[in-house]
């Protein structure tokens, strides 16, 4: 229960939800459990923040209104289960005020032609042909000339100012070609392996874009979005790095790719649906825990994964482990780290834990390496401590109720880590509190010692 609740909400389960999931006896439990995730208004939070990462949404190059828009554009789409051939249309061939309408500030965040068939390749088809842009690419067969061939598709899009002057109108004329460089010719709009659109088209080109990018056949939409939400779920992605598919760098597992792909298009791109097929897999409910024979399988899905948790969902977890809130500059008391539609809302502890500034539209921008900062922060900071000890926290309220210690046990490690304390544990735990002198600083410190634990930081 704790790993699907992260990963579909980014938030632990509290102690009564883990109390009856684990007393449930029906066999289909945890199919019930995760259709109930994704019904959750959370799943929209933490879903909008990632498809926010990676379209850059930001108020530091939309300001103020446009990223509005652009977040609930994102959180919309997200909130219907929109398919995502229908997103990914509609963000390509994005026109009108980027005020009005939240995905026309995709085209004021990649500014050119080039910027835009970059973005909308790795994106959208987890192609990179950046390298292609001053010369064929070096490990992969795209060429320079198909790099300006992809970009010839949005060399028609232009900006003007909104009336009100704040605020950015997408349109597209009916003139306007992009020249390779390298050979001074003009590059016809070309999808890569695809035919050139013909000479005579007439209409926005990026309709025709979109045409070929959602079509079923294409080799590349549906399983970057497969790829995308695997590594999401089970920590590693099918292909590595998760957005650079090329047929040198292979999948781990041909077979399962083309076929979950192939199911993801016959579903109409429902990525609800998608979450809910990987999660119902043997591969997704196996043990953390390796045998002899595959300790070392760093690749294959023997068993699940360790992930740390990421810097919303850690920051958000502490809040719900030690019954706290949080206050962010700008918005309510009780908001969400997972509901923050911008990168740029000052939190010391985000970006020390790996929050992406959203400048790139590279998944790897989201770091979630570990540092020694990081562990410092955790064992020492103030902050943390204040949570443990507040007034209103999760032990006062416990104490408060007047509970026995093997209650406040039970509470506490409901809490962090969705399970009972074992009898080991339980008989260490409960030695200490009988003996302690101060009942409310020896909860403290157990708890303390709960967050600080790798059972804790990480998904597994």
């Amino acid at each position: 229960m704790r790993r699907a609740s992260l990963d579909v909400i980014g938030l632990l389960p509290t102690s009564n939800e883990a109390r009856v999931f684990l007393s449930e006896k029906s066999p289909d439990k945890r199919a019930k459990l995760i259709d109930a995730l994704l019904d959750k208004p959370e799943y929209v939070d933490y879903w909008t923040l990632k498809w926010s990462d990676i379209l850059r949404s930001s108020r530091r190059t939309l300001g103020d209104k446009g990223m509005a828009a652009m977040n609930r554009y994102i959180r919309s789409s997200v909130a219907a289960n929109k398919p995502w051939d229908q997103f990914a249309r509609e963000i390509v061939a994005a026109r009108g005020s980027s005020n009005e309408t939240g995905a026309a500030n995709f085209f004021r965040i990649a500014v050119n032609p080039q910027e835009q068939a970059e973005t909308v390749s790795q994106v959208f088809l987890g192609v990179r042909i950046q390298c292609a842009r001053c010369h064929n690419h070096p490990y992969e067969k795209w060429k320079q000339q198909q790099y300006y061939q992809m970009a010839a598709f949005f060399a028609r899009v232009r900006t003007k100012p909104a009336d009100n002057a704040d605020g950015t109108v997408i349109f597209a004329v009916n003139s306007g070609d992009v020249t390779n460089p390298r050979t001074n010719k003009l590059a016809p709009p070309t999808a890569l392996d695809a035919k050139p659109l013909p000479e005579n088209f007439d209409g926005d080109r990026r309709d025709a874009l979109a045409d070929w990018l959602t079509q079923p056949k294409n080799p590349f939409f549906a399983k970057i979005l497969v790829n995308r939400v695997w590594k999401h779920l089970m920590g590693i992605g099918l292909v590595e790095p998760v957005d650079d598919l090329r047929a040198t760098n292979p999948p781990s597992n041909q077979e399962l790719f083309d076929a979950l792909s192939a199911d993801f298009v016959k579903n109409r791109y429902d990525i609800k649906w998608l979450i809910r097929t990987i999660m119902l897999s043997d591969a997704y409910q196996r043990s953390p825990i390796p045998t002899g024979n595959n300790a070392a399988d760093t690749k294959y899905f023997s068993h699940y994964t360790f992930k740390r948790l990421g810097a919303e969902a850690l920051l958000d977890a502490l809040a719900s482990a030690t019954g706290t809130t949080d206050k962010f500059d700008g918005y309510p008391t009780g908001t969400r780290a997972a509901q923050l539609p911008d990168p740029t809302v000052n939190s010391y502890f985000l970006d020390l834990f790996g929050r992406p500034a959203r400048n790139t539209a590279c998944e790897c921008e989201r770091s979630d390496m570990p540092n020694m900062g990081q562990i410092l922060h955790l064992m020492n900071n103030a902050g943390l401590n204040g949570r443990i000890a507040a007034k209103d926290g999760r032990i006062a309220q416990i104490l408060a109720e007047k509970a026995s210690d093997s209650k406040l046990l039970e509470e506490l490690y409901l809490g962090t880590y969705s399970r009972y304390p074992s009898e080991p544990e339980k008989k260490i735990a409960l030695a200490r509190l009988a003996k302690a002198k101060d009942k409310k600083l020896a909860a403290e410190d157990l708890l303390w010692a709960l967050l600080n634990s790798n059972e804790f930081l990480f998904n597994h």
